[in-house]
């Protein structure tokens, strides 16, 4: 396995966008325990941004972490969210009160957030890629990179257009890897593409590859050795462009399960390999909407609706319930105009689809499951 940064001792991150709470606040006391046990196995890469756990995140780290442990004992990363800024002049100041929330005077890695291609060109509008540079000259970030949601033809435009990003973030799971609406697998090919090391968020699909059918769950159960947990961290651990995987772990439970199998890191067997790939068959197998993404319909739709991605994310969306189908609804795969409510049931996608699907039945219920 490669090695891109010495200071990044394992591939296993603790995700900080999920932690242990104690009603709706954060159960520092299960987490400092979670903490020692990570940092006493040999990990050392911790993930927040400031509006994790509604603006808790970045406080509990500082803690149950950096208040005490000396700096050199933990890798942290933090991020510049576009909802806390909408001109220059405030980037700083609300980076300098990252910093303060984490309690330290440098961040290891600072990603610019959730770039998709409006987020992006509100960054740029903003300077924000020259202002975190300038955090870099001045030493209080060591290494600058992105954090993406969108299709791989986006991110080949930022790269281009910054090859001082070191490190990119992406979404990317066995079940997302040749999702048509997520493009997991494209994306990392962009970053091997420009020689960018990945960091993985979301392998376990926010907990959703936990609790699987019974049909998967007997393949799983056949292999008699790991949890559902470590064939998905496992999956996308094994890819040699990835430098980490992110695990939101709320227990010391999942702490537990997720450090005993990464600490001395092994990628899936063959045997593990083809278990996995016939779970993501019967994923596959239960879509709502059986697309095949030939894209036909939209050399015909006069709306340009983008009806393969928002079948893929309605299928989504009724297999596991997460947000992240939301997201990609509102801010990927839709645009003015180009929501499925906006289509003018003319026909044309329906006159040309191989599968001879019911378009314009199923673009309503798109719409009335992300446009509530």
């Amino acid at each position: 396995m490669k090695q891109f940064y010495p200071e990044v001792q394992k591939k296993l991150g603790f995700g900080c966008m999920r932690l242990p709470m104690n009603d709706s606040e954060v159960d520092t006391a299960e987490m400092k325990k979670m903490v020692d046990m990570f940092l006493e196995r040999g990990f050392n890469y911790f993930d927040t941004a400031h509006g994790y756990v509604g603006g808790k995140s970045e406080p509990a780290l500082k803690e149950c972490l950096t208040s005490r442990y000396p700096r050199e004992k933990y890798i942290l990363t933090d991020k510049l969210s576009t909802h806390h800024f909408n001109k220059e002049e405030e980037i700083r100041p609300l980076f300098e009160s990252q910093l303060e929330a984490c309690g330290v005077d440098y961040f290891d890695f600072y990603l610019m957030h959730a770039q998709d291609e409006n987020i992006f060109a509100k960054f740029e509008r903003c300077n924000a890629y020259q202002v975190a540079y300038g955090f870099k000259a001045e030493g209080k970030i060591k290494h600058f990179g992105i954090s993406f949601h969108d299709k791989a033809e986006v991110l080949e435009k930022i790269l281009k257009a910054h090859p001082e990003i070191e490190v990119v973030q992406i979404q990317f799971n066995y079940v997302d890897y040749e999702d048509p609406s997520v493009e997991s697998r494209k994306v990392y090919e962009v970053c091997e593409k420009y020689g960018k090391p990945v960091i993985v968020m979301e392998p376990i699909k926010g907990g959703s590859l936990l609790a699987l059918p019974d049909e998967a769950q007997k393949l799983y159960d056949a292999l008699e050795g790991g949890s559902n947990a470590s064939y998905a961290i496992r999956f996308a651990a094994g890819f040699d462009n990835i430098m980490m995987v992110l695990s939101g772990m709320s227990t010391i439970a999942d702490m537990d399960d997720n450090t005993s199998y990464m600490q001395d890191f092994k990628p899936l067997s063959d045997q593990e390999t083809e278990a996995v790939m016939k779970v993501v068959e019967i994923f596959k197998a239960q879509n709502l909407i059986p697309c095949t993404a030939c894209r036909y319909c939209m050399e015909e739709c006069p709306k340009g609706i983008s009806i393969p991605d928002l079948f893929a994310l309605l299928n989504a969306k009724k297999r596991f319930g997460n947000w992240n189908t939301d997201y990609y609804y509102n801010n990927i795969h839709t645009g003015e105009g180009r929501k499925a409510s906006d289509c003018l049931k003319c026909g044309k996608c329906e006159r040309i689809c191989p599968q001879h699907l019911q378009i314009r039945d199923l673009l309503k219920d798109v719409a009335a499951e992300f446009e509530k």
